[in-house]
């Protein structure tokens, strides 16, 4: 399996298509070629065609999403991912894959550079940072979450601010009182938008309750 073997299977069912390639059909050949070296699905990943490269991160995620995989086989695909960051570079790509690849590997680990990463100059480096975090919620464990989102709560990119808000709501399924308090501190100053995906599932009166201190503000 090789990475151009992998873009003539794409073009092949791109012929099915007028328009875009449904995700979908990339999702199901990344799935197909998950036992691709990684070197290889490095060579995708620094391809310029935007499907070549979600091809790619989907590759890194079914592959870390196996549960036979080895540790050395884990850390190689976390460093594929951490060393090509700049090619992950929107969101899409980050949430296709951050979570198994990157939360998955460092699970149990120290997580310094999850929190190096929280603090790049990069904002999708900082959007891994949080969304990576998904994979220890999966594992009520939250600590993380909230702790990456303190880092983040201010954050400035559109795309880190709603990371930040959807994640820290996630986190608030586990423990909706922890929530409360974060969003009790940083409402009055946080984005709207953070905020507003953050209380998404609370009922009426506490959305309205902590929009009421974002609006203090003013």
């Amino acid at each position: 399996m090789t990475a151009k073997e992998f873009i003539e299977t794409l073009k092949i069912i791109g012929q099915d298509y007028s328009g875009e390639i449904p995700k979908r059909e990339i999702f199901s050949l990344a799935k197909e070629y998950q036992q691709i070296p990684v070197i290889e699905v490095v060579k995708l990943l620094k391809d310029k065609n935007d499907n070549h490269r979600l091809g790619a991160v989907s590759i890194l995620d079914w592959k870390a999403r196996n549960k036979k995989i080895s540790e050395k086989e884990k850390k190689e695909i976390y460093r594929a991912y951490i060393d090509n960051h700049s090619w992950i570079d929107n969101w899409g790509l980050v949430d296709r894959s951050a979570p198994y690849v990157i939360g998955g590997y460092l699970h149990n680990k120290d997580k310094k550079e999850l929190y190096d990463l929280a603090k790049s100059k990069n904002p999708m480096e900082r959007r891994t940072a949080i969304v990576s975090t998904y994979y220890f919620i999966r594992k009520n464990e939250i600590e993380d979450t909230f702790s990456i989102a303190e880092i983040l709560v201010n954050d400035e990119d559109e795309y880190v601010q709603k990371a930040v808000g959807s994640w820290i709501r996630e986190a608030g399924k586990r423990d909706e009182d922890k929530l409360k308090k974060f969003l009790n501190k940083h409402a009055e100053r946080m984005p709207r938008i953070t905020l507003r995906y953050a209380i998404e599932k609370f009922d009426k009166e506490t959305r309205e309750y902590f929009l009421n201190l974002k609006n203090q503000k003013r």
